[in-house]
């Protein structure tokens, strides 16, 4: 399958939700994606970041996870979209932030250097724990995906207008023609 790191894939508003959000339909077995998944995916992403990112200007360009840090890089991202969806939603628990510190610590100790994706991603969930205003962080309502919503007036619903607000927008039309067809 083609892909490619686009400015939508990184609609989260901090490093530590766009890598969160490297796992598309998460929550759906059947048609879930882990970008990360593919070598080549996770190799290309801290370029992609340096472009894209929100918090580029934080941490500039970056390198990839060591090879031996991999897997505890991979652990913090399951980690950060426990513990921040369920802040979210309103249903925290201290153990998920014990796991989210634990998960941290173990990434930021095999990091590849203070420009390595894995320590610049642990610097960005501090920054999120530590963000002024928590109810700003959001779950998208199309896709899932965990973003910060920097509206004047709270009120943004998706992740990213142009692609999932307007398929949201879509199928909400489509659904009110289907309805007004029908007998």
């Amino acid at each position: 399958m083609s892909f490619a790191w686009t400015p939508h894939r990184f609609s989260g508003g901090a490093l530590a939700l766009d890598v969160a959000n490297s796992v598309v339909l998460r929550h759906d077995e059947a048609r879930r994606i882990d970008r990360f998944d593919a070598p080549a995916q996770l190799e290309a992403f801290p370029q992609a970041a340096a472009a894209f990112c929100a918090e580029r200007a934080l941490f500039g360009d970056i390198i990839g996870p060591a090879p031996s840090n991999r897997s505890n890089f991979l652990e913090l991202r399951e980690a950060i979209d426990r513990y921040f969806r369920a802040r979210v939603s309103g249903e925290i628990d201290d153990r998920l932030l014990v796991d989210l510190l634990e998960a941290l610590a173990r990434t930021l100790r095999g990091a590849n250097g203070e420009n390595g994706l894995d320590a610049a991603t642990a610097h960005s969930v501090l920054r999120l724990i530590a963000m002024p205003d928590p109810e700003r962080m959001k779950i998208c309502s199309n896709c899932g995906w965990l973003f910060i919503d920097r509206s004047k007036n709270r009120s943004r619903a998706w992740c990213d207008m142009a692609v999932c607000g307007n398929r949201a927008k879509a199928s909400r039309h489509y659904r009110r023609r289907k309805e007004e067809e029908a007998p």
